[in-house]
């Protein structure tokens, strides 16, 4: 389902607010609720303004869907980047599960990353996604080491990392089912470019060319929302 707003002020409240219910829904039914987001510059006026929403944040856990694998104190940590923008106001009150750990490399802690993770309610509240123009989501980067692990959709893993010429840094990601089947899944993206390579991995292909198409292409009971401005 596509929702087109006239600019990018408009989708945060919008997002925000359905981000928000569904969140003060899962604390009513459950008593608690889980999220995870996505780092870069597209979710920060989002993330900003679902920080100020009036619910008991001191309930909801929170985390992020990929990261890179550099400690909190780069400039490149979606950590960091969450704790600026996101993590403050009442938002503060909600507890972070972090996917980096301080160890050289991912695999190095790979295994207590899994555990802590697999002990997460399933499915997540609430999963937004980003896209990159190359057709990428969460750390799903087309010729990356792990994709076919990590969009194995009867994969039983919650985290993988991925090595990629796009990526930069190794990095740690959630895999595909363990965000798929969130009660709530979206894919957030703005501008142009990236709307024609949306457009691009709608057409058939496979999906390690346009890996955001195993997103798109995931069984649901409720249907994939993409929230779009110029």
């Amino acid at each position: 389902m596509m929702h087109r707003y006239e600019n990018r002020e408009a989708l945060a409240e919008a997002l925000a607010a359905g981000v928000a219910a569904v969140l003060a829904g899962g604390i009513a039914t459950r008593g608690g609720a889980t999220l995870a987001v996505s780092g870069g510059s597209t979710p920060k006026l989002f993330l900003q303004t679902l920080a100020k929403a009036d619910i008991d944040w001191a309930s909801v856990c929170v985390t992020l869907v990929d990261e890179r694998w550099v400690p909190e104190s780069s400039d490149r940590s979606n950590t960091a980047f969450l704790r600026r923008h996101f993590l403050q106001g009442p938002a503060a009150q909600a507890r972070f599960e972090p996917l980096h750990e301080d160890a050289e490399a991912p695999e190095d802690v790979l295994d207590e990353i899994e555990a802590r993770f697999s002990r997460l309610p399933r499915p997540f509240d609430a999963v937004i996604l980003g896209m990159g123009g190359d057709g990428h989501t969460a750390s799903f980067f087309p010729g990356g080491d792990r994709l076919v692990d990590a969009l194995d959709p009867a994969g039983r893993l919650s985290v993988v990392p991925m090595r990629a010429g796009g990526a930069g840094e190794p990095r740690v990601t959630l895999t595909l089912p363990r965000l798929a089947d969130a009660r709530f899944l979206a894919i957030h993206i703005e501008g142009i470019e990236k709307l024609r390579a949306l457009e691009a991995a709608e057409a058939a292909g496979p999906e390690t060319e346009y890996p955001v198409r195993a997103v798109l292409r995931a069984p649901r009971e409720q249907p994939l929302q993409i929230f779009w401005a110029p």
